[in-house]
């Protein structure tokens, strides 16, 4: 079978670089990969790890795969002009977008909030002045690990809500408040789906695992006994976890009834090294290479795409194509240029590119206000971004 390297690039010979593509082959096989995994339970499809419609329009338009897990307010909305069931995936304190929703008896119905503090649920109360319809809200149960009294925590800093008691005393904040309707609840095991299990650190490896095999049981347990407390107090129409890093686990839990996922779609660098799972690298950009400084050594044009998170050579866009190419440690990506060096660099012209694949999946769509989608080697369209559509949400 001919490479992926040929292909994109023969589609993108006359398309001048940076240019950013995506891989329907590889995309579909992601989709059809993480439906595999769960296995019958459906997956709400991560938008910021996606950040174009017209992707989260095909992969929606899939089996296995139902409703919007947004990352901001306006942009739930936004998706909400077509989507009947986009959940914002953290507590906003957007006002404008918060009235606007509270005006729009289409979108109320379409549209559910999160929240993890009776804080929040005043933020939201003061803001607006009245609402036509309940304003659909999730309860956002933390799902980190934590030990010794709560003297250690494991995993991402979330919601404060972390016990059974936690979350039937929110719970009950909501369903005494007519202007709210609890409809679901989520809890996001960012310590397990976010975690490669073989990372570049053995010992880091080591410990990750050991934590996974911690972490699973101890949520399954006490996010069934909230689901339990909560439905005392509510109807739940939805039970939200996971991520592509744990969906195998994740719907195990008889108590989730849909996982989120996003990052799986495109596949980028930091999703390598999980034991469950392997994923087709779907979305690459090419950079132009304007110097050669000298043997043995390029450098392309652009190229500090970092990614968000902790600093670390794991956030670095990684060279991809062709193969034997790296950073250099002492200058990483840059700005405006990126020197690279490997036994490929004797061979590359100025004007001729290389292909990276970002560390995280839809921050990329915030570099580019275009994908050129290729089947095969053509492109077959050329979709707008986020940022294409001037829509910079966060």
């Amino acid at each position: 079978m001919e490479s992926q390297h040929a292909r994109i690039a023969r589609a993108t010979q006359e398309i001048d670089a940076p240019v950013a593509v995506v891989d329907l082959a590889a995309f579909d096989a992601n989709a059809a990969d993480l439906a595999r995994r769960a296995a019958g339970t459906p997956i709400r499809v991560a938008s910021k790890s996606v950040r174009c419609r017209a992707l989260l329009d095909r992969v929606l338009d899939r089996e296995g795969f139902a409703g919007v897990l947004s990352f901001s307010l306006a942009e739930a909305l936004w998706l909400a002009e077509e989507h009947e069931d986009v959940v914002v995936g953290y507590p906003s304190a957007e006002r404008a977008a918060l009235r606007a929703l509270a005006e729009d008896p289409v979108l109320l119905e379409r549209v559910t909030l999160m929240v993890d503090s009776v804080e929040s649920l005043d933020l939201m109360r003061s803001t607006i002045a009245e609402v036509e319809l309940p304003i659909r809200v999730c309860l956002d149960l933390d799902a980190s690990l934590r030990l010794a009294g709560d003297r250690v925590h494991l995993g991402p800093r979330r919601s404060p809500v972390h016990s059974v008691e936690d979350a039937v005393a929110l719970a009950r904040a909501v369903a005494d408040d007519p202007v709210f309707q609890l409809v679901g609840v989520m809890a996001y095991e960012g310590q397990v789906a976010g975690l490669a299990d073989r990372p570049a650190n053995p010992l880091r490896g080591l410990a990750v695992r050991r934590l996974k095999r911690f972490s699973i049981p101890e949520l399954a347990e006490r996010r069934g006994a909230v689901v339990a407390a909560i439905g005392e107090l509510a109807d739940l129409e939805f039970v939200n976890g996971g991520g592509t890093g744990s969906i195998e686990t994740t719907v195990s839990d008889p108590s989730v009834t849909e996982v989120a996922a996003g990052s799986g779609l495109l596949a980028p660098a930091l999703f390598d090294g999980y034991d469950t799972f392997t994923l087709s690298p779907a979305a690459l950009f090419a950079l132009a290479v304007t110097r050669r400084p000298g043997p043995g050594l390029v450098t392309v044009a652009g190229g500090g795409w970092i990614a968000s998170g902790p600093a670390g050579r794991d956030r670095l866009p990684v060279p991809a194509y062709p193969a034997g190419l790296s950073l250099l440690g002492s200058e990483g990506a840059g700005e405006v240029q990126t020197p690279l060096r490997g036994a490929a660099a004797d061979a590359l012209r100025l004007g001729d590119r290389v292909w990276f694949r970002h560390a995280k999946a839809g921050e990329l769509c915030e570099r580019v206000d275009r994908l050129h989608l290729v089947d095969g080697d053509t492109v077959v369209e050329v979709v707008p971004t986020y940022r294409g559509e001037g829509r910079t949400f966060l």
